[in-house]
């Protein structure tokens, strides 16, 4: 969506009603719109124009925004899937620092960039970079890569079953833990799919000092698992980090027989058992103990493929419309 600039909206749930109460755009130092564009050529998807057969720039502004959580000099943290990046945003919308991966070398951006995030990042599927965030109670964040990294390369990444969380400390600016997650089979999570690929990791939620809810899902089906993210399943900095490992943590068939500490894991609830709930859930938030607020994407309401353009080239409305729906937690999570 080449006009889209990415922006932070406050909402009011009310029965059948969703009101916007504020919309915050995000800008950079200089107070532009960071816009919505990908960012380098080869990284990034080709940036298009409305009827997606004229090239635009890309613009090294630009963010894919996902998670999002308060920080605490009021202002926000916001998670990318260019970078993928970490992005610390002030309480009036300007992007105070941008976190990425060692190596990344995005130049000629209108705000800070650094550096902090592992290499190991660099190797992340197109459009698959970071979609989830958590903050943990004593204030460390918790980001999620939606899908494997294509490490050793793409057909690799697609195979995978294992994807990654990172934790990072805003006090030292800087990822203290790295954590390998492991997906359900593909027709475990979603039985009408049998493409590993259309796994992902959408939304990371905080519901304990370092225990989270963790979304696997594909866009028909997600279920909700419960992790505890332990000292001894840290593998930051270790050889799963570097890309000349072989094979490569994302090629174990069991990660666990080969010595990885995987995150255990426990279901706390299949949404496909879950009445109203619609597809691509992207978003969920914990109202209070027993309660989760979710969020589908519904693509800016278009369709994908030959069906997008009707006959005189104007985009086709999908119907689908964004919604909120609560959902009850089992007791005991």
């Amino acid at each position: 969506m080449p006009g889209f600039d990415p922006a932070i909206v406050k909402i009011r749930v009310s029965g059948d009603t969703v009101k916007v109460l504020d919309a915050l755009p995000i800008t950079t130092s200089s107070g532009k719109p960071v816009t919505g564009l990908s960012n380098q050529a080869g990284r990034d998807e080709a940036p298009y124009s409305y009827d997606a057969q004229t090239p635009l720039t890309y613009n090294p502004n630009g963010v894919d925004t996902e998670g999002i959580v308060r920080s605490a000099d009021g202002g926000f943290w916001l998670v990318d899937e260019y970078g993928p990046s970490l992005i610390h945003v002030s309480a009036r919308g300007k992007v105070l620092t941008r976190y990425v991966p060692k190596g990344l070398n995005l130049t000629g951006t209108d705000y800070p960039v650094i550096e902090a995030l592992p290499a190991v990042l660099l190797h992340r599927k197109v459009n698959r970079g970071f979609e989830g965030l958590a903050q943990l109670p004593g204030g460390d964040l918790v980001m999620a890569v939606q899908s494997p990294l294509s490490l050793p390369d793409s057909d690799a990444g697609d195979a995978s079953r294992t994807t990654r969380l990172l934790r990072f400390s805003p006090k030292k600016r800087a990822v203290t833990a790295e954590y390998a997650y492991r997906f359900d089979p593909v027709n475990v999570v979603d039985p009408s799919e049998d493409d590993t690929s259309e796994l992902k990791v959408s939304s990371v939620v905080a519901v304990g000092r370092d225990r989270l809810l963790v979304e696997e899902r594909t866009d028909k089906a997600a279920r909700l698992q419960v992790v505890e993210l332990t000292r001894r399943a840290n593998v930051l900095g270790g050889p799963w980090d570097s890309d000349t490992t072989s094979p490569s943590l994302e090629q174990l068939d069991d990660p666990a027989a080969s010595g990885v500490p995987v995150l255990a894991k426990r279901l706390v609830v299949d949404l496909g058992t879950v009445a109203g709930v619609p597809g691509k859930i992207e978003g969920i938030a914990r109202v209070d103990h027993d309660t989760l607020a979710l969020i589908n994407d519904n693509d800016f309401g278009m369709t994908d493929g030959a069906g997008a353009f009707d006959a005189q080239g104007r985009l086709v409305d999908s119907g689908i419309e964004t919604t909120v729906t609560y959902v009850r937690l089992p007791h005991g999570i």
